[in-house]
């Protein structure tokens, strides 16, 4: 049996300690796993993952008095997938409308990779709807389309998002084999003391294999890229200008290789408010999952600190 055989449409709403639900923010319904209760905090997954991500922090994040809920991105996992709104400020209008939907005045949001560009995004352009940022393995948008255009070393470690921008072929190749792409992927983008075992592999794997989900994963890379020299681009810029006045803990793997640490560190400088900078040593580009106490347990501290300090 084929993974894409396998299971009756439920890769995605696994089991656990969570509760699964569905909540309708910004024209679309958007899956939600959530836990605890208490202030809320907002977890938002990267490429090529979905919520499940998550899994380690939302226990650790409700037994610590939070309520933890990891939302699937619009075209992911089982939230929906619209024909188009792939652009991070639409995506970061879903994160704050979800913010809304559940009832709450505001969130910490928790973001690796994409859902860490769209965090620093949802935190200039809501501001009073972020309560604190917390970014893993993402630059600011700014320095990534600084780093990405004039760092070589940087645009080649992320090659991906350049091979993105060719019409059908990356889809095809993200789903061929029953997405052994993805377990790739997984493995070579993370440090050298953490592989993947295989569940954790074929889960996401699965994930990728539902209808539609290899394009829209892919879609908001095609924005990223082809919207570097048109006006709805160079305006998003120009926009992610206005500084970040909540505190920010920045996180990163000392050996991520698809984003280099020199490219991550020194966003700093958009943030006008306390900001921590978090280096894990010999963890890559994903530090939440490759060592998930370690992870954690600078994530609770710090969501609890009542003054975070530079």
């Amino acid at each position: 049996m084929t993974l894409s055989e396998s299971g009756n449409g439920g890769p995605v709403r696994l089991d656990g300690p969570w509760t699964h639900r569905d909540v309708a923010a910004n024209g679309a319904r958007f899956h939600i796993a959530e836990m605890g209760d208490g202030p809320l905090v907002l977890l938002l997954h990267g490429f090529p993952q979905f919520w499940w991500t998550w899994r380690h922090q939302l226990p650790v994040l409700a037994e610590a008095g939070f309520r933890a809920v990891a939302m699937d991105l619009r075209g992911v996992g089982g939230s929906d997938r619209t024909p188009r709104g792939y652009d991070p400020a639409n995506l970061a209008l879903d994160v704050t409308g979800v913010i809304r939907s559940l009832g709450e005045p505001d969130a910490a949001l928790v973001g690796h990779d994409l859902g860490g560009y769209l965090a620093w995004t949802a935190a200039v352009m809501r501001p009073k709807l972020v309560r604190r940022l917390v970014v893993s393995s993402m630059p600011h948008p700014r320095r990534w389309r600084s780093a990405m255009l004039s760092d070589f070393a940087q645009s080649r470690a992320g090659s991906h998002v350049w091979g993105f921008q060719r019409p059908w072929l990356p889809e095809r190749r993200l789903v061929a084999d029953d997405a052994a792409l993805v377990g790739e992927l997984l493995r070579d983008w993370s440090g050298p003391r953490y592989g993947a075992d295989q569940e954790t592999v074929d889960t996401y794997r699965r994930a990728m294999l539902v209808p539609s989900t290899a394009h829209c994963s892919i879609e908001p890379y095609r924005w990223m890229v082809r919207s570097l020299a048109r006006p709805d681009g160079i305006q998003f810029n120009r926009r992610m200008k206005r500084p970040v006045r909540v505190p920010t803990l920045h996180l990163h793997g000392s050996q991520d290789p698809v984003m280099r640490t020199r490219s991550a560190a020194g966003s700093g400088e958009y943030v006008e408010a306390p900001y921590r900078w978090r280096l894990f040593d010999g963890l890559g580009h994903f530090p939440h999952e490759e060592d998930p106490a370690a992870f954690s347990a600078e994530l609770v501290n710090w969501l609890k600190d009542p003054e975070p300090d530079r």
